[in-house]
This record gives structure tokens, C-alpha cells and sequence, in this order.
């Protein structure tokens, strides 16, 4: 019986410092199936001409476009957060890419936060390219939590038709993804990779380095029949090295296929 067939991608935030550009080449030299694009501060994340200059040349085709949600991007693709996600849909299209990854609205974007859950499903009632809302965390400090996105950073609190799980976001909100996963069913469109600890911070570990239960997920989403990608978004900025990175990215590739059963 063969072995069933997963997609598993490199986000182009594993290897920051470095370019998008040099996403694409470590995904084709390590056989990634494709890139996820974390638009970003790095001019080339924010150019469709240029994207598809990437995967003309490295013959490696963005699975997913990450959308410009973070603090340091507020201003990236325009400082409408409905228009950023018109943007990211436009190129998901033009690249072919079937899903955009969204984080739910920051607290003090109220007008956003409002209608966010109904503004999701209409984005998708006109496309055929997924988005995929990410489960994020509150900010920790101490024995304080500040609950800084809205309506809320645990998406089981809302209908979102796509989900997106992080496993080292739950690390961060002390969520057992197991169960988060279970939660979800047949929302879950896509995975992001990592590992983490009992940290405030968003570790982004190599999976199997922290303490999160990485092989159970990957082993029941397989079991389950998933059908979306997993994409490998770990840090490697301590990295002292282009060999380093590489290794840890290679760890990272090849713990997704021993745990979901079989070679993409």
C-alpha cells in the first residue's frame, strides 16, 4: 500500500535574517514541496514580479502568503488591515497559492476586531483561495496575561471556516494542540511547524527541541486524512552559520516526514 503524499513547505521567516530569495533556494536544495511567503520588511516578500521571478528561477511554487499582521508590518501593503488582506488574496491568486494565513486583529484595532469573523467569511465567499486564521496568545509577563488580540487569540472562541495551528503558539499559551487540533476538526487548513517551551516568548524551535507534543500532531493529523500543507516555520537566527541553518532545516523536513508517516 503506498504511503499517502503530504505537502510540506518552508516559510521564508525560518530563514531571517537572510532574503526571501534565499527561501526559495534552500527549499529547492532541500526538497521542500514550497515556500510560504511571510511578507514582511524584506522588499522581495512584498513584490509579486519579483515572487515570481523566485519561482521561475528555483521551480519551487508558493503554497501560502502569510499576510502582514505583525507590529513591525503595520504600515507593509498600506495601513488598512482589510486591504492588506485584499493584497495578500491578489498575489495568493496571481502565485497560485491556495491559502493566506491571517492573525486575528491586535486589541486596539476595534473597527477590525469588530467585524473581522464576518469580514473573514465574505473574503471567502469570493475567492477559492483559503484564509486560514492563526491561533495566537496572550502576552505574557510574569504572572500577568494581557489579551492583546480580538475577538480572541484562542480561534476555537470563534466560526472560522479555515484554521491555521501553530505549535509554538500554543507553547506560548499553554494550549494542548492535541486538543486544539481535536477542537478544530475539519478546520484545520494548514500548519505552521516549530516547537516550543514554557516561554513568554514565540520560540519557534526546531521541532522535537522543546516540549510540545510535535509527533502526536503530525501523527494524528495523518491519521485524520489532513489535506493541507505543513509549513516549517522555525527561527534560525541564532545561527552562526549558512551550514547551521541549512541543518536545522533539514532536522525540521525531515521530522515532518518520520512523523506523518511517509515522504512528500
Amino acid at each position: 500500500m503506498m504511503s499517502r503524499q503530504y505537502t510540506i513547505g518552508l516559510s521564508s521567516s525560518s530563514v531571517y535574517p537572510e532574503s526571501t530569495a534565499v527561501a526559495f533556494e534552500l527549499a529547492a536544495d532541500l526538497g521542500y514541496d514550497g515556500v510560504e511567503v511571510m511578507v514582511g520588511t524584506d522588499a522581495m516578500s512584498q513584490d509579486l514580479a519579483t515572487l515570481k521571478g523566485l519561482v521561475d528561477h528555483y521551480q519551487v511554487p508558493v503554497l501560502s502568503i502569510h499576510a502582514p499582521c505583525l507590529l513591525i508590518t503595520q504600515r507593509v501593503w498600506g495601513t488598512d488591515p482589510w486591504g492588506k488582506l485584499d493584497k495578500a488574496r491578489d498575489v495568493a491568486e496571481a502565485l497560485g497559492a491556495s491559502t493566506v494565513v491571517v492573525h486575528p486583529p491586535f486589541r486596539w484595532q476595534r473597527e477590525y476586531a469588530r467585524s473581522f469573523e464576518d469580514g473573514i467569511a465574505r473574503m471567502e465567499e469570493v475567492t477559492d483561495v483559503v484564509f486560514a486564521v492563526e491561533n495566537m496568545y496572550p502576552w505574557r509577563a510574569g504572572p500577568s496575561a494581557l489579551g492583546a488580540y480580538a475577538p480572541h487569540w484562542d480561534i476555537r472562541q470563534q466560526d472560522y471556516r479555515h484554521a491555521t495551528v501553530d505549535l509554538s503558539h500554543t507553547a506560548v499559551s499553554r494550549t494542548d494542540p492535541r486538543d486544539m487540533v481535536r477542537d478544530l476538526a475539519d478546520r484545520v487548513a494548514h500548519l505552521h511547524l516549530a516547537d516550543g517551551t514554557d516561554s513568554a516568548r514565540d520560540e519557534h524551535l526546531v521541532p522535537g527541541r522543546g516540549d510540545q507534543p510535535v509527533a502526536e500532531v503530525l501523527a494524528g493529523l495523518a491519521e485524520a486524512g489532513f489535506g493541507g500543507s505543513v509549513i516549517a516555520e522555525v527561527s534560525t537566527r541564532s545561527a552562526q552559520s549558512r551550514d547551521e541553518r541549512v541543518a536545522d532545516l533539514r532536522e525540521t523536513l525531515d521530522f515532518a516526514r518520520r512523523h506523518l508517516g511517509g515522504a512528500s
